[in-house]
């Protein structure tokens, strides 16, 4: 979906995501020039849907690009750009690497 630029110029079009294996959502906002990351998440509501939701805790990222506080900023201080979609990742159940351990040894067997 092709979203229009606002006649409002400090207004700006963002999209707040998050998925678990049953259920994805987007919310689409308009949010003020200098709307960081976390102030996104929390305008969105998103937490209402996904109450499992740390929003203090969980990563996020801008387009699979993590806001860790070394390459990007953290949440709290990324402003976004027009067009920006925060993502609110699930904590990792299991590590990847120990993940693929564990296929390569299935295929062994």
């Amino acid at each position: 979906m092709e979203l229009e630029p606002e006649a409002d110029e400090s207004l700006i079009e963002v999209e707040v995501a998050h998925a678990t294996p049953e259920k994805q959502q987007i919310v689409a906002l308009q949010v003020p020039r200098g709307t960081t990351a976390y102030e996104a998440v929390v305008k969105s509501e998103i937490v209402k849907e996904f109450p499992q939701i740390d929003i203090e805790s969980d990563p996020m990222g801008i387009f699979s690009e993590v806001l860790d506080g070394k390459k990007r900023p953290l949440p709290g201080e990324y402003v976004l750009g027009h067009r920006d979609r925060v993502e609110i990742y699930r904590p990792l159940i299991i590590d990847p690497k120990q993940a693929r351990l564990a296929r390569a040894a299935k295929k062994k067997n």
